[in-house]
């Protein structure tokens, strides 16, 4: 698969206990991505954050949150990443969702053209 050299980058910001017909959120999203042929998908779990509510969630064994934020990536065109939009909303209930023009500078072990 190759990757256009201008690009989007979709970051969905959420928590760990968020859900999809019973199963967590981010595996969900992250495999109905892959279904759609997206070019790659990354979970990234943070440490400490808060959100809307301003309800901290941390990591620290006093405040043990069993909630901790959460952050998927998602890069490819923008074509595709807009043909997924909607199905990312059907997934989901909260969360923060943006979208970023990138530049992709190498995908996989060649380097595009021009990089």
């Amino acid at each position: 698969m190759q990757l256009p050299k201008q690009a989007v980058l979709l970051r969905i910001f959420t928590g760990e206990n968020e859900k999809y017909n019973d199963r967590p959120l981010y595996e969900a999203v992250v495999m109905k991505a892959r279904e759609m042929q997206l070019a790659g998908a990354t979970v990234l779990r943070g440490p400490m954050g808060f959100g809307k509510s301003s309800l901290i969630h941390t990591d620290k064994i006093l405040r043990l949150s069993m909630d901790l934020p959460l952050v998927i990536e998602i890069v490819d065109a923008e074509e595709k990443i807009n043909a997924f939009l909607p199905v990312l909303d059907g997934m989901m209930d909260s969360g923060l969702v943006t979208l970023e023009k990138l530049q992709v500078l190498q995908y996989g072990s060649e380097k595009t053209a021009d990089a």
